[in-house]
């Protein structure tokens, strides 16, 4: 959407809005039902994904300005978590900060069932729109004179990738740069065309959490790690490879 390698939702922010709604449904209201949590996470991911529009992308985006304005939300956001967790009870704060670290850790199927609907829906809509991608990755122009209604392609594609991100924290908590090294991997290994990179970048950021658990798992055996902390060790150095590779090109 925005043909930026670096606008991944763990680092504009968007998970950081997800997890603040999350976490503020699990300390504020604990006895709501659990398939209520991928809808408060996606509010929250919804609005800090409208506000880094408003703030970035109508003035026209940059790979720094995107990542700065990301950091800043995601501070901010982290702030008002910290401060739910701090208020809250000593129950639901334990059972937020958990799942705040990035883990999969006593997931059951109930939180199964509550993320197929958004999965399937949502997953449908993107390979669905994924040719409309591929013509957006060309250029506003080039995609106008195939015939693409930008605006309208541009709001659902953001609805769906908002949605998708807003529910997968809301299972595994914010675990972070699977966002960011999925695609590369994906495109590594299928090409730039979207048709075949969504569905591999999905598998792959699957398989990247499922191996991030069994390492944590094993590691520091009987001790458990998050898998959440085993992507960041991952994520952090591709991460600053990346800004330095955007930034010399």
């Amino acid at each position: 959407i925005t043909r930026n390698p670096l606008a991944s939702p763990g680092i504009i922010g968007v998970n950081a809005g997800a997890a603040l709604a999350a976490v503020s449904l699990i300390v504020v209201f604990p006895t709501v039902p659990i398939v209520l949590l991928p809808l408060a996470a996606f509010s929250g991911a919804l609005t800090v994904a409208v506000l880094i529009y408003l703030l970035v992308w109508k003035g026209g985006s940059s790979p720094v300005r995107l990542i700065l304005v990301g950091v800043g939300f995601s501070l901010i956001t982290g702030a008002l978590t910290n401060l739910m967790v701090t208020f809250g009870n000593i129950y639901d704060v334990s059972q937020a900060l958990v799942w705040l670290a990035g883990s999969v850790y006593g997931r059951s199927w109930a939180q199964v069932v509550a993320l197929v609907p958004w999965l399937v829906g949502f997953g449908l809509l993107s390979l669905f729109l994924s040719r409309e991608l591929n013509a957006l990755q060309l250029g506003d122009d080039v995609a106008l004179s195939l015939g693409s209604r930008l605006e309208w392609q541009r709001g659902w594609l953001l609805l769906s990738s908002v949605a998708l991100a807003g529910a997968a924290v809301a299972t595994a908590g914010n675990v972070g740069f699977v966002g960011l090294m999925a695609p590369h991997i994906a495109r590594q290994l299928v090409g730039p065309s979207h048709e075949g990179l969504l569905p591999v970048a999905a598998l792959t950021g699957g398989m990247m959490v499922v191996v991030a658990d069994l390492i944590g798992r094993l590691l520091f055996a009987p001790l458990e790690l998050p898998c959440g902390i085993i992507t960041a060790i991952i994520g952090a150095p591709y991460f600053l490879y990346l800004l330095i590779r955007t930034r010399r090109t």
